[in-house]
Order: structure tokens, then sequence, then C-alpha cells
């Protein structure tokens, strides 16, 4: 065994991947706050370092959630292509174009949320409980359900998305800690604590939003 070899050995990987998601995470975060379309590069970085840690501590609803964190975050770049709040330049006549706005979702939409999320959960427990040797299968599966359908609402850029990750982010806080991933315990804490401002911050602006449309 080479010298480099025994030093890469003994670096404890698993903390370097917790304390890099840790900092990914804030800085999606940040962004998320902001209605930032980067997100969606964090949202494409981050899945591949929580996929890691997700499986080597037997988060498997987690871990497969991440694969779809990484294809809803090409259809959220798309639909938020022109981000950052305000206008962008059209290619073909040289007009401007709005960015996507920030709404409220559609009760049917809601109600297909809900009912989207229950059969997940269920679906998600019963894999789980019977097909994997999880320890926390009803609160894997629960946090990974909501997860689903808030990235998609994100994804919309509703409103009530923010709701969904209080939800999520509060239930996670426990669960990692649990599981001794106390980074990611932290990390879900502060989640927990900025999306009730993001959420306050978003009605603000979709307020906005509407009068000046109002007004146009």
């Amino acid at each position: 065994m080479t010298l480099t070899s025994m030093t890469l050995s003994s670096i404890p990987w698993d903390l370097v991947l917790e304390v890099l998601g840790f900092c990914v995470g804030l800085l999606y975060l940040w962004w998320e706050y902001r209605a930032d379309r980067r997100l969606w590069y964090a949202s494409v970085v981050m899945p591949m370092i929580s996929m890691w840690i997700y499986f080597s501590k037997g988060l498997y609803a987690d871990f497969s959630i991440n694969i779809y964190y990484l294809a809803i975050a090409v259809y959220g770049f798309r639909k938020w292509s022109r981000g950052d709040g305000g206008k962008e330049k059209s290619s073909e006549k040289g007009k401007d174009k709005e960015s996507l706005p920030i709404t409220s979702i559609p009760a049917r939409q809601l109600a297909g949320c809900v009912c989207g999320a229950l059969i997940l959960w269920g679906a998600l427990y019963l894999i789980l409980r019977y097909l994997t040797d999880s320890t926390v299968p009803v609160a894997d599966a629960f946090t990974t359900a909501l997860s689903i359908v808030g990235m998609w609402m994100l994804a919309r850029k509703y409103l009530e998305q923010w709701m969904v990750w209080i939800l999520v982010d509060f239930v996670c806080v426990g669960l990692y800690i649990y599981k001794g991933i106390y980074l990611y315990a932290t990390l879900y804490g502060i989640y927990t604590v900025i999306a009730v401002f993001g959420y306050r911050r978003w009605k603000r602006e979709m307020g906005i939003g509407l009068r000046k449309h109002e007004e146009s």
C-alpha cells in the first residue's frame, strides 16, 4: 500500500461529503429564498452528494428520490428559464419575455398533490417495510413522498411549496438526528426556519407581481 493510498483511506469521506452537502445546501436555500434560478445548479450537485450519504445510512427512499431530483432539476431550470425575477430578451424577435411568476397552486392541482403524496407515502412504506432493512420506513417514506410533490411544486413556482418544505424539513431534523447525520440535521433545522421566511418573501413578491400585472 502506497503512502498516497494510505492517506486517502484515512480521510473520513462520509464527514467530508456531509460538510460539502451542507455547504451546497445552504447555497441552494439562499437561491430558493430569492427565487433565483441558480438553485437548479445546486439541485444537480446536491443529489449526487446525498445519494452516497443516504445509501450508507440505510435511508433507501431518500437515496432513490435523488434520482428524481436530478431529473426535476432539468425540468425546473427549463420552467424557470428566465429566472431572477426579471426579463430576458427573446432571441427570435428581440422582445422582452416575462420570467415565470410566483403563483398560488390551483385547488384542483392541490387536491391532486395531496392524493399523490398519500399514495406515494403508502407505496414507499410498503417497499421499505418489506423489501429493505430500513429501520425508519414510516418517516423515510413520508419525507420522500412529500419531497417528490414539493419539488414539482417548486418547479412550477407555486407559493405553497414552502409549506410542504416546512413540514418535510421539520421531520427530517428528527430523522437525521436518529440516524446520526448531525450536519444534515442542522442543515434541515436551518431549512425549517428559512422556509417560513421564504414563504413570506414569495407571498410578498407574488402580491407585487399581481399589482404590476393589474396596472399593465
